[in-house]
């Protein structure tokens, strides 16, 4: 749930998987902010949120707005997991962890008549089939399908929320992924995995169960994969266009404190990026600032180095401390932390630094990244960057690349210093 309409919103993988967890005899209705507006009112016995840290505000303000004595608010996603104390001030029940086993059992509550606060997932359940060809999108997400086929990432990295939710990687049956892509009627997939890369083994058998189906397609995945060119030699064979990767720093000690294992492990980012530009594969690359080694110096340095390897796309973001990693824990026993939860502020905005740097003020943080995004998304920049590399020639790496770098450059403009949510008045929230 966001506050302006986005042109960059992706399919929501939750609202198939809901439906085919929910028996028929229950009537559903998705609504997603992100493309349309929330009507004023909603008439349901159940009203149900999929929140994030960035979105928890807003679903605490629409709670307020919709709760009635006759209905019960439900709050499921990264957010309540982590915090479900906090939403429980907001909803009436919280779904902790996977919807494969607390959405069924809090149905058959619902159908009983009694509910309990909290329904916690064990973290073992199956990963359910998620319906993608029925008629419950009333958006066309730009055409582009998004499918899960695991959830779970095998590093531990300080700054990302995954791990606080799940601890370990679960796949879906190669079989199951197979027939779940063919329905999907999107020629163009992005694959939502917090990694798709668990090992080689399962690597290639996927990538070689999918290539019969000619889709093309995008996905995130750690560094390493580039130490092994039969596995990106597979990759681009079953369709894939684009990584994603998390460079994030190219500071060894910044590296170091990330606890970022892949990216440690690799010698020379530079041969990464050739090796996968060689595949004729688009990079969108991710970087962080803010940790304690970065000085004023970095963003131009980063700038010019995303510049100079022709990433396709790139993500500059201010280091975000999100509740329940290890960057948080640390930067709150620092006494560091500018609000005492950002994402419950009335004055924290979008991009902002949530909390002191060591060796940057606040203010230089975010000039620095909003400085460099511009840059990087100016018209003569997104043509430096698309003529000098050969990997974007072809018809649809050209269209795809073109696409996502505008949609890019008036996303940065959109959201640059906008509020989270609108105005909740908490009194306890500095």
């Amino acid at each position: 749930m966001f506050e302006h309409i986005s042109s960059d919103a992706m399919k929501p993988i939750l609202f198939g998987l809901i439906y085919n967890l929910t028996p028929k005899t229950f009537e559903l209705e998705f609504l997603d902010e992100r493309v349309k507006p929330l009507p004023e009112t909603i008439d349901s016995d159940i009203i149900a949120f999929s929140v994030e840290t960035y979105t928890a505000k807003r679903a605490y303000i629409m709670a307020r707005k919709y709760k009635t004595p006759k209905n019960r608010i439900v709050m499921g996603g990264f957010h309540p997991s982590v915090l479900p104390d906090e939403v429980l001030k907001y909803a009436d029940t919280v779904l902790i962890g996977d919807a494969e086993d607390t959405w069924p059992e809090l149905l058959q509550d619902c159908l009983e008549g009694t509910y309990k606060q909290i329904y916690q997932s064990k973290e073992t359940c199956k990963l359910e089939s998620s319906e993608t060809s029925v008629p419950i999108y009333k958006h066309k997400y730009h055409n582009i399908g998004v499918y899960q086929a695991s959830r779970g990432c095998k590093f531990h990295c300080d700054f990302c929320s995954i791990k606080t939710l799940y601890q370990n990687v679960r796949q879906k049956p190669l079989e199951m992924v197979y027939e779940e892509l063919k329905a999907m009627k999107e020629k163009i997939i992005f694959f939502a995995d917090d990694n798709l890369f668990l090992d080689e083994a399962s690597a290639i058998n996927l990538f070689r169960t999918i290539a019969p189906l000619k889709k093309k397609w995008a996905c995130q995945i750690s560094m390493d994969v580039a130490k092994n060119d039969q596995l990106l030699f597979e990759m681009k064979k079953a369709g894939c266009f684009l990584v994603l990767i998390g460079f994030e720093t190219l500071d060894p000690k910044g590296l170091q404190t990330m606890n970022k294992a892949a990216n440690k492990s690799m010698q020379n980012y530079e041969e990464v990026i050739a090796k996968i530009h060689k595949h004729r594969m688009l990079i969108y690359g991710t970087f962080v600032f803010g940790y304690d080694t970065d000085t004023q110096a970095v963003f131009e340095k980063t700038y010019d180095f995303a510049v100079k390897n022709r990433l396709a796309v790139t993500n500059f973001n201010v280091l975000i401390p999100m509740p329940g990693t290890k960057v948080y824990e640390r930067l709150e026993k620092e006494n560091r932390l500018r609000y005492k939860k950002w994402w419950l502020s009335d004055q924290f905005r979008y991009g902002e630094a949530a909390y002191t740097p060591a060796l940057l003020t606040p203010e230089q943080l975010y000039d620095g990244c909003h400085r460099i995004r511009s840059k990087f998304y100016s018209i003569s920049c997104i043509m430096k960057r698309l003529v000098l590399n050969p990997a974007h020639y072809s018809p649809r790496n050209m269209m795809i690349y073109c696409l996502i770098n505008f949609i890019s450059k008036k996303e940065i403009r959109a959201k640059r210093a906008q509020l989270l949510g609108g105005i909740l008045n908490e009194s306890d929230v500095d």
